[in-house]
């Protein structure tokens, strides 16, 4: 009995308080976009990232942080819509790995006439656990989100069905 009124208790919570897990996960995403960028944005090779490719690359980032922002209040408030933004959001940070970054460890530039490559192993792996910990963390807010959501919506529902029953007595 005390285990089916911990159950209640709990589901009865999540219509008062504020779902900061999913909250503050997708913000950790933003804080590791932002290692991310940093990380590309503070190499100086030659003039290899004055391209176009970088400018996009800053749209999508101030877009990212954009949408991961609004997301972060929306789950806070139990809303699903955000979840499949933040999948989509996580999805498309894997999908980054092989644009940018890719790209800048297989260029090579000619600086005072050596050859130097655009971004070492070293930084590719750090660029690359920036953006998949991103990743990791949108996915996981959203799927947290979605559990609880779906927990909460089927609470209210029974609410609802038992103050119909209430009310028609």
């Amino acid at each position: 009995m005390n285990l089916e009124n911990d159950a209640i208790i709990k589901k009865d919570r999540l219509r008062f308080t504020k779902n900061k897990l999913s909250a503050n996960l997708t913000l950790l995403a933003i804080v590791f976009n932002a290692f991310y960028f940093v990380s590309i944005y503070k190499s100086d090779v030659g003039n290899y990232y004055y391209k176009l490719i970088i400018g996009i690359s800053v749209v999508y980032n101030l877009l990212f942080m954009l949408a991961a922002f609004l997301s972060s209040e929306g789950v806070k408030g139990y809303k699903m819509f955000y979840s499949y933004v933040l999948v989509l959001l996580g999805a498309g940070q894997v999908i980054r790995i092989f644009i940018l970054p890719r790209a800048a460890r297989d260029a090579v530039v000619t600086l005072s006439e050596m050859e130097q490559r655009v971004m070492g192993d070293a930084q590719f792996t750090r660029v690359c656990i920036y953006l998949i910990v991103s990743a990791v963390l949108c996915v996981a807010a959203a799927v947290i989100n979605i559990g609880k959501s779906t927990t909460l919506a089927g609470y209210q529902a029974e609410l609802e069905k038992k103050q119909k029953g209430v009310s028609h007595e």
